[in-house]
């Protein structure tokens, strides 16, 4: 089973912290949307008929679609694939987010919700130059909870300023609403971003990664308590409600990426579309597709394993890199990975290596360390 992932370039400003690719303007949206259809066509064979399982709508904002252009790629990916009881998700800020555009939402074959709230402060989202402010998030959470049982929503911790009892209140303001998935991910300043040249002037404070892990411990707790499952390091849903796209990436399963920077997998390669709205409407009005590949080396596709597995709740299983890799792989990871065990960062359960509570703010350093450098 394979996913589907249409990334949506137009936002409606450009929030601080954001490095993804996208454009303030929607002067050429409708092309835009055209050579997306087009796309999904132009590459129906690149899954080798694989059966579709995750529709994504990502971005950039997807939710400033209309509901005839959603409805118009979801159709073409009906067309060109065989598509089996999908969970099909949209991300969507709360400003878009009116009664009349959830009811549409509610009554198209979107049924998933994901929701960039990122925090119910008007400080925070000030800060972030989020295009909706705390009464718009909370707005329409009471109205999609009405009309969407699958509901994820995202929130940021580590915020400059913000304290830890704030980043409590945030949590619990989401769980009044009975949403039954959280995605939340620590504040990172990624180069070139406003954020980063702000914190350079020091207009604002640099981020703290003390403050950043104390909260991220206040959200396992929390949400654990109230019965979620911490399946990978950003992700908690509740028993039902795990995201079948998130896990489907983290589990290595093939995707195929549309639209302007999207990624595509298919077990063995890499690709990537252009980043560039004008360039890339140009290729597929020409029927050129705008894209770079790489096969991916046995060293590659191991670290590759590595960090991901690590992130999640499944780890990393030494027989698999035996199978997959060889012996010297495993012997590898086994040399590398002791002196995380001895430290309670990591442990092995039932020969799955996995962090430990303590490791899990830190997976991805670990992974890092993890990573073969010299064999090929």
């Amino acid at each position: 089973m394979a996913g589907v992932y249409i990334h949506i370039p137009f936002c409606k400003q450009a929030c601080y912290y954001c490095d993804f690719h996208f454009s303030t303007s929607m002067k050429r949206k409708d092309e835009m949307v055209a050579c997306i259809v087009k796309e999904i066509e132009m590459r129906k064979n690149e899954l080798e008929n694989e059966p579709i399982e995750t529709i994504y709508f990502g971005g950039g904002t997807p939710s400033l679609l209309s509901q005839e252009e959603i409805d118009s790629i979801i159709e073409s990916v009906y067309r060109h694939h065989e598509v089996i009881d999908p969970e099909i998700t949209l991300e969507a800020n709360p400003d878009d987010l009116s009664e009349e555009k959830i009811k549409e939402l509610a009554s198209s074959q979107v049924n998933r919700l994901s929701i960039g709230i990122q925090s119910f402060f008007e400080h925070d989202l000030k800060l972030m130059n989020r295009a909706h402010n705390a009464e718009e998030a909370k707005k329409c959470l009471e109205l999609a909870t009405q009309y969407f049982e699958n509901i994820s929503l995202d929130l940021i911790y580590g915020i400059p300023d913000a304290t830890h009892e704030q980043w409590m209140e945030n949590i619990e303001t989401a769980l009044s609403f009975g949403i039954p998935h959280i995605s939340s991910y620590a504040l990172t300043v990624e180069p070139k971003t406003a954020l980063a040249k702000f914190i350079e002037k020091e207009v604002i404070p640099d981020v703290d990664d003390e403050q950043a892990e104390i909260q991220f411990f206040m959200l396992i707790d929390r949400l654990e308590d109230e019965g979620f499952m911490h399946y990978e390091t950003s992700n908690f849903g509740k028993e039902g409600f795990i995201s079948r796209n998130n896990s489907a990436y983290w589990q290595g399963k093939s995707y195929l990426g549309i639209g302007p920077s999207s990624h595509s997998f298919n077990g063995r390669q890499r690709s990537w579309n252009i980043r560039n709205n004008v360039k890339y409407i140009k290729a597929i009005e020409s029927g050129e597709l705008p894209i770079e590949r790489e096969t991916l080396s046995k060293k590659d596709s191991y670290n590759e394993y590595v960090m991901t597995g690590l992130r999640t709740i499944w780890g990393v299983s030494l027989q698999k890199v035996e199978d997959d890799y060889g012996k010297e792989y495993k012997a590898y990871l086994e040399n590398q990975s002791a002196k995380y065990i001895q430290e309670d960062l990591l442990y092995l359960d039932n020969g799955n290596l996995k962090t430990t509570e303590k490791g899990k703010f830190l997976s991805d350093g670990i992974a890092s360390d993890l990573f073969m450098l010299n064999l090929k």
